[in-house]
């Protein structure tokens, strides 16, 4: 029988990278719902990640705040080893940060920086740390990788945006599968693809972009970070215990027509 969702995680130790808003937030409270502690990352919003952290313990679970610029080798590396002396090993760890390409000052860059600083964190990022955390897992208790890709990197879409993000978590996709065969059968890793997902440049997005949203999905809607962050919930369970090397879409079904 499925374990209760208070209880599913009890006792184990999460890292949820990018969890200072949106869907790394919203991940790293529901993994502190269902039990386990969180070890919170921000790139450099620390007011953000302290507001993660507090609202995990007033769940009833232990936190811990680490910034790191996962654009940097030596930063990386820095997380993986603090993430695994904190409580001496990690469980569950969550790949969510990514190259923010739609709000912040990059949404000006270049092609070409844009690209570079999508590959280093959301490829190379996302390559480094689970290769080092996966490595470790399997030589000790096991555990579970989720890596964050993205619905349209399967089917493609047209613009500078498109272009970028398809190649980007096409990569993640394409390393997710391979990952999950050289870590088996210790350790499962999955891919979560979310589509359109109402986190802060959603909420601005123009009346165009909305129509979009509801013309592309099924259920005709905007996904909220929090039906994001159940599924991986689940995913990282013993319910999904036989679940590995899978892409896990969260789209409301996407809209050919």
């Amino acid at each position: 029988m499925p374990q209760d969702t208070a209880e599913q995680l009890t006792g184990q130790i999460a890292v949820v990278t990018g969890s200072s808003s949106g869907i790394g937030r919203a991940i790293a409270l529901e993994l502190a719902l269902a039990g386990a502690d969180v070890l919170v990352h921000a790139r450099r919003n620390r007011q953000g990640a302290e507001q993660t952290a507090a609202e995990v313990c007033r769940l009833g679970r232990q936190a811990h705040v680490h910034l790191a610029d996962l654009a940097d080798p030596v930063e990386q590396d820095r997380l993986a080893r603090a993430a695994w002396e904190w409580q001496s090993g990690v469980d569950i760890w969550i790949n969510n940060a990514g190259a923010d390409m739609l709000t912040s000052d990059a949404s000006q860059w270049s092609f070409d920086d844009r690209l570079e600083a999508l590959w280093n964190v959301d490829v190379v990022g996302t390559i480094r740390l689970s290769r080092q955390i996966g490595a470790q897992m399997k030589q000790g208790r096991g555990g579970v990788i989720i890596n964050m890709g993205w619905d349209g990197a399967e089917r493609g879409m047209g613009g500078d945006g498109g272009e970028l993000f398809a190649a980007a978590k096409g990569a993640v996709i394409s390393f997710t599968r391979s990952l999950a065969r050289s870590l088996a059968p210790n350790v499962r890793v999955n891919c979560l693809a979310p589509g359109w997902i109402q986190t802060a440049w959603g909420r601005q997005a123009s009346l165009q972009w909305q129509e979009r949203v509801k013309r592309e999905s099924l259920l005709g809607r905007w996904g909220t970070p929090e039906e994001v962050a159940r599924v991986a919930r689940f995913l990282v369970s013993d319910d999904a215990a036989f679940v590995t090397g899978q892409v896990v879409h969260v789209n409301g079904g996407f809209n050919h027509g």
